[in-house]
């Protein structure tokens, strides 16, 4: 149903509930649902039972009362076909032909605007996704938060809020150290296994790729367009470190563009030290009389606040503990102007829930209780040829995402074929001479992965089967979407007319089964993307597309859409266009291409 559908209708029923409501303080919350069995109608309203009560009404009379007030009211014409009570008092409700059809001319002149509003204008949201340390090649984790916080992001930009793509680096802290020495252990001829190899060091193979070359003095520019270039110099640990972050920051962009991500800000933990905003912070915290100071350690009373005992800030040789620059940083983002954030972070990240709200409720700012709220995610297995991947021989201990791109980007089946747009190629000169593939090269395997990533609730842990994203079959989902894309875009080049007069058609004779079907789910689009905001569950997207693929093929093999009857044949292309225009929505909101062929 469409939201303007939606409207009218609530409107109707409060119109019906008014003569019952006059004198009270009771107000009608009508909530207007898809009932789970078709047979059952296309709305369905359990209104009478939840005021039944209060109103001190029998629910099947009130029901009744409102049905009829409803039938009476000249509004409903053009919209109701028929309502019906079932059980103690729900009223389900069919809508008339032209209602069900009216999606068809909404999406023709939306368009791609189909499905967005404009709800979240006036109001800023940060979401800050990936995150990485800067100490080695991106993860499929980091591939998980990739999809999930890019689809959120664009969840909420199409419903009008001002969104913030953020990237945090922890650049600082012993992780960093750790990659200085391994870096530097490698110039030095020192190799993973050597008696004198670091105990914390890092053994993959990238390690020795930086180190092979700082020795030669390249150069590297980083993310925020500043050059490195490495001394050479092995005796200089802090000219190895700043080497070898510049180093992964630049892979780690380069493995997001080919991924299709791109963040709007950087934030380094360092500067957070660097321009005192932790010192700040615990001093704020200090002078509102919620810390205390025992065993030589600086205390957060954070119990106050919900956690489940009072946490360490500053340990007693001085150092802060990790949760505290991450306090220092959320205040940054509440006084940056953004009243929504959201991080989308591991689950292993669920003990600094607490805390860090805990933090920015008591250096009493007004932040929000639930400020920032947290989508957070399982792991993922990656399954190839039927067993079980743990290891990359270049990351030495994970599976990383560029990993996962190239193994999912078949060559083999050949390229789909676009007219929606390409992989952002803008760093293909810096690509060619590199080890990474050309950008345009990996679409299919991104949008594999992206698919596959986006396809199950965050927290749920996700087996990525290599081979099924691969194959070209019905169990496939990304291809099971997009093949129906392009069996539209088949049926339309077939008939070869001018698509632009398909707006002003008949729509008269969709009514098959299928036909009301598909319109339907195509009605439900905005709603979907609507709760799946509300649930910050992007994967709903995904459900929904696969919903629709399936009504799509379904629709295909039971009826003809080039048949002999004109305006049949000119109504049902109408039909498989604005069908085509929901998926193509649905998959650049998921970041995922949508082929013309295949």
């Amino acid at each position: 149903m469409l939201f303007a559908q939606k409207r009218q209708l609530t409107t109707l029923f409060q119109a019906a509930l008014r003569p019952y409501l006059v004198g009270t303080e009771i107000t009608a919350d009508v909530v207007l649902e898809r009932p789970r069995e078709a047979s059952h109608g296309d709305v369905a309203c359990n209104i009478a039972m939840q005021l039944a009560k209060r109103l001190k009404k029998n629910p099947r009379e009130l029901a009744q009362a409102i049905v009829a007030a409803v039938l009476a009211d000249p509004a409903h014409v053009d919209l109701i076909e028929s309502m019906d009570i079932a059980g103690p008092g729900f009223i389900n409700l069919r809508l008339c032909a032209s209602a069900r059809q009216e999606v068809v001319k909404t999406v023709m002149a939306q368009a791609g605007q189909f499905g967005k509003t404009t709800e979240g204008a006036g109001h800023k949201v940060i979401i800050e996704f990936v995150s990485a340390n800067p100490t080695g090649p991106l993860h499929v984790g980091h591939g998980r938060q990739g999809a999930l916080g890019d689809a959120l992001s664009a969840l909420f930009e199409a419903q009008g809020f001002d969104v913030t793509r953020e990237f945090y680096y922890n650049d600082a802290g012993v992780q960093i150290a750790s990659l200085a020495l391994s870096v530097q252990a490698r110039a030095k001829g020192i190799k993973p296994g050597d008696a004198t190899w670091p105990a914390t060091a890092y053994n993959g193979e990238y390690i020795a790729e930086i180190a092979a070359d700082f020795l030669t003095g390249q150069a590297v520019m980083g993310s925020d367009g500043l050059e490195v270039v490495a001394s050479g110099n092995v005796d200089d640990l802090e000219a190895i470190r700043q080497f070898a972050v510049a180093y992964l920051r630049r892979e780690q962009d380069l493995d997001l563009r080919a991924f299709g991500v791109q963040f709007d800000h950087y934030y380094l933990e360092s500067s957070l030290y660097a321009d005192g905003k932790v010192a700040a912070t615990v001093g704020a915290l200090i002078d509102a009389g919620k810390t205390y100071e025992q065993d030589g350690a600086l205390w957060l009373r954070s119990t106050d606040y919900g956690d489940d005992k009072d946490r360490v800030m500053r340990k007693s040789d001085g150092t802060f503990t990790y949760f505290v620059p991450d306090v220092a940083y959320h205040i940054i983002k509440w006084q940056r102007g953004f009243d929504r954030a959201i991080n989308v972070q591991g689950s292993d990240h669920h003990g600094t829930v607490a805390r860090v709200r805990a933090g920015l409720q008591a250096v009493g700012l007004g932040i929000p209780q639930a400020y920032p709220a947290y989508v957070l995610h399982k792991m993922v297995t990656v399954m190839k040829d039927g067993e079980e991947v743990k290891i990359s021989k270049r990351a030495g201990s994970y599976v990383t995402l560029r990993d996962l791109i190239e193994w999912s980007n078949d060559t083999t089946l050949g390229h789909a074929i676009s007219d929606c747009g390409t992989l952002d190629d803008s760093s293909s000169n810096e690509l060619a001479t590199g080890r990474l593939p050309q950008p345009q090269d990996l679409t299919r395997g991104r949008d594999a992965v992206r698919f596959f990533l986006i396809s199950r609730k965050a927290d749920t842990e996700f087996t990525f089967d290599v081979d099924l994203a691969r194959s070209q079959s019905d169990e496939n989902p990304v291809y099971y979407v997009q093949y129906a894309h392009a069996r539209i875009c088949s049926v339309l080049a077939q008939w070869g007319g001018d698509e632009g007069a398909l707006a002003t058609v008949d729509l008269t004779p969709l009514t098959a089964p299928r036909e009301t079907t598909l319109l339907a789910q195509l009605a439900q689009y905005p709603s979907v993307l609507e709760h799946a905001l509300e649930e910050l569950g992007p994967h709903q997207v995904a459900f929904y597309l696969r919903d629709l693929a399936g009504e799509l093929h379904s629709y295909y093999n039971a009826e003809r859409v080039l048949v002999e009857d004109v305006s049949t044949k000119m109504a049902r292309l109408a039909l498989m266009w604005a069908t085509r225009q929901v998926l193509r929505n649905g998959l650049a909101l998921l970041g995922v291409s949508a082929p013309s062929r295949m």
